[in-house]
């Protein structure tokens, strides 16, 4: 785990990178951030966690990362140990996890539930949704108080990375670390109400196959009958309307992705 704090005192604001080490855009994220030599009004910390799974280019060594929290220092699993690392490193700090996605090319947030610090932040990103997981976060790091997660966009893409470091960028702004590009000080961008809210209702399986493929767009509502995947020759259809949210053929090995519900926007 390579570890940066910029700025005097201990952090109270992180952005951590790489916690998959098949996802490279957080680490050129916290790089970039280190080269452009901010001037921070409150310290922050700057993490790449999982560098071993970085360097081999694989998401995880022994176990996935994100699903192995609060860790065990004394575990035989290399992740196990470096998720509590990581947990008593963040201890105290409102957190960006920066992940990226087979399934969507913009970036969207992702929170266990709408806290305090979701909701100052969120709409202050520069993200069209927020997704809430609360179902579905054993073990992840967004299970942890004051933790937000984005998808950067696609995974490997130039796009990702760049996303990566301005949803960074935005996030330091609004926790007050840092000016936003080209202001002088720190500054309230302004919070926006027209970013949608889903929350995860259920996995959507997959089926075996020697092929998949999707029809249906992520945050795009599907109706009842609408026919939204394939497993080979079988069509998957809605058993009634929902909203699919990191649906992709490959993106998980047993399932699609998730059904969602649109319950409002950010207030």
């Amino acid at each position: 785990m390579d570890v940066h704090d910029l700025g005097e005192g201990e952090p109270e604001v992180a952005v951590v990178g790489a916690i998959h080490g098949d996802e490279p855009c957080g680490a050129r994220a916290v790089r970039r951030l280190l080269d452009a030599d901010l001037d921070v009004e409150r310290p922050v910390r700057l993490i790449v966690a999982n560098e071993a799974a970085l360097d081999a280019g694989v998401r995880y060594l022994d176990v996935d990362l994100n699903r192995s929290f609060p860790g065990d220092p004394d575990a035989e699993a290399h992740e196990e140990r470096l998720a509590a690392e990581l947990l008593d490193a963040l201890d105290g700090c409102s957190t960006l996890a920066i992940h990226s996605t087979q399934s969507y090319a913009e970036p969207f947030a992702v929170v266990d539930s709408m806290d305090e610090v979701a909701r100052a932040v969120a709409p202050h990103l520069p993200v069209d949704a927020v997704i809430q997981t609360d179902a579905f976060t054993e073990g992840r790091l967004i299970e942890h108080p004051h933790t937000l997660e984005v998808e950067a966009g696609l995974q490997g893409s130039e796009g990702a990375a760049d996303n990566a470091y301005w949803l960074a960028r935005a996030f330091l702004a609004a926790t007050g670390v840092a000016p936003a590009p080209g202001a002088e000080d720190v500054v309230d961008a302004g919070g926006r109400e027209d970013v949608e809210v889903f929350r995860l209702r259920d996995r959507i399986p997959k089926p075996e196959a020697e092929a998949y493929e999707v029809f249906a767009r992520n945050f795009e509502r599907v109706e009842t009958g609408e026919a939204f995947a394939a497993a080979g020759d079988e069509q998957l259809r809605a058993d009634e309307p929902f909203y699919p949210v990191l649906l992709s053929p490959y993106g998980y090995r047993d399932q699609f992705g998730y059904v969602a519900d649109r319950v409002g926007t950010l207030e």
